[in-house]
């Protein structure tokens, strides 16, 4: 048979388009403020009479967080746009900011688990067969649902997806590091006394720069202790790989969100292939001056041998969706048919799925990848994790 195409302009070699599209994937690393739908937004904006600066749909359609100051990136290895991109909007709205609204039109446990339920509707549209979302702690206006309530409502909306779309879901207790170790070491002590089958681990998110992992190490030991996986937004903001041992060594991470900047060491490069230390990637973000900067270092990642995972991070806001993502991967970035496959396994090995569960993605996912191969009359050249461009 004929394969459909690849993109315009796509590189020589890449995957076709189709079959990045249908081929199964995990997402690890995504937030669910950062999912919500435009048009849920704007819904909601409006039930709730929120005064925005702009329309609803306009405001998503800008969201672009500026760069900060270039003196922090002025000699990185990969160098850092600083000044703006191509079709920039005239007027920028920050992922913070936008985050922040969504937070205020959410009401009540009806809207939480409708959120996540579109979530893993979207997902699904790329398909995903696990996802992973970040939850933020309970904002005061919905301080009526409490901890527990507010983890119920979430996991209804993932019972109601497994049930819709054959997937399955987790959640992850996001901690904002520009808060203290005192608050984390809190949070993380409501996840531990209220344990929820559907929360199963932590994770640190927020600018990097705002706060250093050591900050949370406290937090992190309850969390082992109890069981929970651990990951941290690292070497993404800041231009060092240090953040990234730090979080292995002393959070005991056992995976990484981004992590571009343990490029600046190549000592830190080769211990994290010899580990193969999954780094969840994200080639879209809402620094739009940064996303050629973000995919030159998910090629240097992938020709350093490391473990990447395509991640869709924000969906909802930057617009992106994992298959957006994948197709980058193969299309720009270069990543070949097994490194694709790779990924896609990669993703089902670096799941925090009980060990039952995990098994069973895993088959689904090999037998769908030989399905798609037989279908597209792609060879495999021998599947691995880490394979170098």
């Amino acid at each position: 048979m004929t394969s459909p195409p690849s993109s315009p302009g796509a590189l020589p070699g890449a995957l076709p388009g189709a079959y990045l599209d249908r081929m199964p994937k995990v997402d690890l690393h995504c937030h669910l403020i950062g999912t919500v739908r435009a048009s849920t937004f704007a819904e909601l904006a409006r039930r709730e009479g929120l005064a925005l600066p702009a329309e609803p749909e306009r405001v998503f359609a800008d969201i672009n967080s500026l760069p900060p100051d270039p003196a922090l990136y002025r000699d990185t290895r990969i160098p850092v746009p600083q000044g703006p991109s191509e079709g920039e909007p005239d007027v920028s709205y920050s992922l913070f900011q936008a985050s922040e609204w969504v937070v205020e039109v959410l009401r009540d446990a009806d809207d939480l688990t409708r959120i996540t339920y579109e979530a893993f509707e979207d997902a699904h549209r790329s398909g995903t067969r696990h996802l992973e979302l970040f939850f933020d702690a309970v904002p005061p206006h919905l301080a009526s649902l409490g901890y527990a309530g507010s983890v119920e409502a979430y996991a209804e909306g993932i019972r109601l997806a497994e049930r819709d779309f054959g997937m399955t879901g987790r959640m992850i207790q996001g901690i904002d590091r520009s808060r203290s170790g005192e608050h984390a070491l809190a949070l993380v002590q409501q996840v531990v006394d209220a344990p929820n089958e559907y929360v199963a681990g932590i994770g640190l998110d927020n600018l990097e720069t705002k706060g250093p992992p050591e900050r949370f190490v406290d937090a992190y030991r309850l969390a082992g202790a109890a069981g929970l996986g651990r990951t941290a937004h690292s070497s993404e903001h800041a231009p060092t790989a240090v953040n990234t041992i730090t979080c292995l060594d002393q959070l005991g991470c056992d995976r990484i969100d981004h992590g571009y900047y343990v490029l600046e060491d190549d000592d830190v490069v080769a211990r994290m292939r010899d580990e193969q230390v999954a780094f969840t990637v994200v080639s879209t973000t809402s620094r739009r001056s940064w996303r050629p900067w973000r995919r030159a270092s998910i090629a240097a990642m992938l020709e350093a041998g490391l473990n990447v995972v395509p991640a869709s991070d924000d969906p909802g806001m930057f617009p992106t969706s994992l298959a957006a993502e994948y197709r980058i991967v193969s299309e720009q970035i270069g990543a070949d048919a097994d490194q694709v496959r790779a990924m896609a396994r990669a993703g089902v090995e670096a799941s925090w799925l009980p060990a039952g569960e995990k098994a069973a993605l895993r088959a689904r996912v090999d037998a769908e990848l030989a399905a798609l191969d037989a279908e597209f009359g792609v060879a495999p050249r021998g599947a691995g994790v880490g394979v170098g461009l």
